[in-house]
């Protein structure tokens, strides 16, 4: 990344990424982001909107709407452009189509400019737009990554936060596969304290109130859709769940998240981006961890996996 200034450009200056780009300033991550739009003067708007917010802020950072041309110099560009859920759905694979059409017309755009940094894709399908991306861009699989299960591994640890009255950050559970229907959590590795989840479950009957594991995962799989339901988009959570990826790749953190990566052998599996426990610092993804899984969630993870392989043969 060099000496340079670093920038951030997004592109798609809709909910989620107005939403990302001012989760971006208020923790002061870089010092300039800049913000594409297919409607120039909605992301004019929203750029002379956060710069004056800059004021406040605990580090000058200069916002400002561009073009594709600004991508050459920049350290992460991150898509959130999407074709719009149809209306009563609650499928990611909906959006198939008319998302490939948009990441397509981006993606070329971005590497005519001589980008060689890296993608951070949230559009959903984003299992599959991170995997269309890396073939349309031709970049090394470590410079492409998808925004994946890091929301709903959040959401999962604050559920279960909820029932034990503690601070969601001190669950340790990962929901990993698909962002989607055919996600699962790694129950034998989850642990509040380095105590099994299992055991915490049995041993405080009482506040755990019957909750069952299904339960737990059925309801951080429809939480988006419940949201999405009652006031038509989220947008603070994927936000910050993003911005946490972004802060450790330009801080070399060398944090772990649940992203969306492609997968060269672990879990058995290759060829599919598909999230993972993955090491995330100025390479990019610089290695996925590779924890156990009992028999039983291998097999739900390779089936998530197979259900998106089905889809990337129709894609390039």
């Amino acid at each position: 990344m060099g000496e340079r200034k670093s920038r951030v450009v997004i592109a798609g200056v809709g909910n989620v990424g107005a939403t990302t780009a001012y989760s971006i300033i208020n923790q002061g991550l870089c010092e300039e982001i800049v913000l594409i739009d297919v409607n120039r003067e909605k992301a004019l708007a929203e750029a002379m909107d956060m710069e004056h917010s800059t004021y406040f802020m605990n580090r000058n950072i200069k916002v400002r709407e561009g073009g594709y041309e600004d991508c050459r110099e920049a350290d992460i560009v991150v898509i959130t452009a999407s074709a719009p859920m149809p209306k009563n759905s609650n499928n990611r694979l909906e959006m198939l189509a008319p998302s490939m059409g948009i990441i397509r017309s981006i993606v070329t755009e971005v590497m005519k400019s001589g980008f060689s940094g890296i993608f951070v894709v949230v559009s959903n399908p984003v299992d599959i737009m991170t995997y269309y991306c890396w073939k349309i861009s031709g970049l090394p699989k470590e410079r492409v990554i998808g925004s994946g299960t890091t929301l709903d591994t959040a959401r999962l640890c604050i559920s279960l936060s909820k029932l034990y009255e503690l601070d969601a950050k001190s669950v340790q559970a990962y929901v990993i596969g698909e962002h989607g229907d055919s996600e699962l959590v790694s129950w034998d590795s989850a642990n509040i304290g380095g105590k099994n989840i299992s055991d915490v479950m049995r041993d405080n009957a009482e506040r755990t109130a019957g909750k069952t594991k299904e339960e737990l995962l059925r309801e951080t799989v429809q939480a988006g859709w419940d949201i999405f339901q009652r006031k038509g988009n989220t947008c603070y959570g994927i936000a910050a769940s993003t911005t946490a990826i972004i802060k450790s790749i330009l801080f070399d953190e060398n944090r772990i998240y649940p992203v969306s990566v492609m997968l060269d052998g672990a879990y058995g599996l290759k060829n599919v981006f598909l999230s993972a426990p993955t090491i995330l610092n100025r390479q990019g993804a610089k290695e996925v961890v590779e924890i156990h899984l009992n028999p039983e969630e291998l097999a739900a993870y390779r089936r998530s996996a197979k259900l998106l392989s089905d889809f990337y043969e129709e894609l390039c």
